[in-house]
């Protein structure tokens, strides 16, 4: 299915099943989110990870439910605790799911350039106009100063080698913050035309759901 209609269709579920108190629906939803995990190979930490951690917040509900509640309904405390885990499994059905390969495809096969060659020039192009500006600085500065730095003296450009030298590990870090680690390929996004197939799909799957909500208790 598209990740478009994906996503609109968790966030509908999960609005659909914050206003219905129905414990069996939250439970058919956890356990088909589970086969669809199991399909997809979901590794046996990752389940562990799926069921404790939100154990303890599940746990506070359904006490805070039970014990100190004006109605302290056994039911309503169940129903809660199994929602949490219905949010947190619709939630990583979604994230594990979507086919990433197909919104990333590697550069390789669109452009024969490396990426460290490609994005050192991006980034050298992309400096240029903040070099002029620094050296523009530097020289008012000194000027202010009464220091005159003209364009063959060695101040001026010491001075900005050092906020070269401060700026490429800024551009760094931004670089590896936004997910790039040297020696991979270079990824493109491409678009990801929505089938009938993925309309069949999402009107199957939310007409499903509906008939459980209704048929079930």
């Amino acid at each position: 299915m598209n990740s478009s209609l994906k996503l609109f269709l968790v966030i509908f579920l999960s609005l659909e099943l914050t206003f219905i108190t129905k414990l069996w629906v939250n439970l058919i939803v956890i356990i088909i989110c589970l086969i669809i995990l199991m399909h997809y190979r979901f590794h046996w930490r990752q389940f562990c990870w799926l069921v404790f951690v939100p154990l303890f917040p599940a746990l506070a509900i359904f006490i805070t439910i039970v014990l100190f509640s004006p109605s302290h309904s056994l039911f309503d405390g169940t129903v809660l605790f199994s929602r949490l885990y219905v949010y947190v499994c619709l939630g990583t059905v979604f994230t594990f799911t979507t086919n990433t390969l197909t919104l990333a495809r590697s550069l390789e096969q669109n452009c024969h350039l490396p990426s460290k060659y490609a994005y050192g020039v991006l980034a050298a192009l992309n400096l240029i106009p903040k070099m002029k500006q620094a050296v523009t600085t530097i020289y008012t500065a000194g000027h202010m100063r009464g220091v005159n730095l003209h364009w063959w003296s060695p101040t001026l450009y010491f001075k900005a080698i050092l906020v070269a030298i401060q700026w490429s590990d800024q551009l760094a870090q931004a670089m590896e913050s936004h997910g790039f680690v040297e020696g991979q390929a270079r990824t493109v996004t491409v678009k990801i035309p929505i089938t009938t197939r993925d309309w069949v799909c999402f009107a199957s799957i939310l007409i499903l759901i509906q008939i459980i909500v209704i048929a079930l208790p």
